[in-house]
């Protein structure tokens, strides 16, 4: 169990702060970099999930926002894994594996089934759920490209840009499902318009 009682302790005002195992590192280093995108992408998740859990949403927002709720859960697994240097990961630590990928793919698969099929690219919109679902998923694509960079120069698990790869995949096809479950239309790319 994780108890805080502290929230401030001062000790990364120089501009750095301690991983899982201890080791002190800059606070714009790679591995913090890639868990704080993964943070912050948890974030942009959860104004969606927020939105999803108002009163009267449509039928269908319930499980969307199940779905969203474990993946914001499996992103908090995620960065404490990348906060810990492989070396120092305790067997009990949650880490993402390969079911992890394993169920998006399945979600994916059975969202997209729903969808109509698309015959230009989607720009972010179709309302409030779809707009913070397409921004979690652009939020997602950089956590990936960090991720990448980080395991040119340090170990990282293996099952780490496939799931953020996965991720981004799903958080499309969530935004689309979200349009349809809220009645918006998405907004295509019209490239004359421009």
């Amino acid at each position: 169990m994780v108890r805080l009682t502290k929230i401030y302790t001062k000790a990364g005002d120089a501009g750095q702060t301690r991983l899982v195992g201890g080791q002190k590192v800059d606070k714009n280093s790679a591995r913090i970099e890639c868990y704080g995108t993964v943070d912050e992408l948890s974030s942009c998740i959860g104004l969606a999930r927020t939105q999803l859990e108002q009163p009267g949403a449509p039928a269908g927002a319930a499980e969307l926002a199940a779905v969203l709720r474990r993946v914001q859960n499996e992103l908090f697994n995620l960065g404490s894994e990348l906060a810990t240097l492989p070396a120092d990961l305790h067997p009990q630590q949650p880490v993402v594996q390969a079911r992890h990928v394993t169920a998006l793919e399945q979600e994916i698969d059975a969202w997209n089934e729903h969808l109509p099929s698309l015959k230009s690219f989607i720009l972010p919109g179709g309302g409030f759920v779809a707009a913070y679902l397409h921004l979690a998923r652009t939020v997602c694509r950089r956590a990936e490209r960090l991720a990448v960079a980080l395991a040119a120069s340090e170990p990282v698990s293996e099952q780490v840009v496939p799931y953020l790869n996965r991720l981004s995949d799903a958080l499309f096809v969530m935004s689309r499902h979200a349009a349809r479950l809220y009645g918006e239309s998405e907004p295509l790319w019209e490239p004359e318009r421009t």
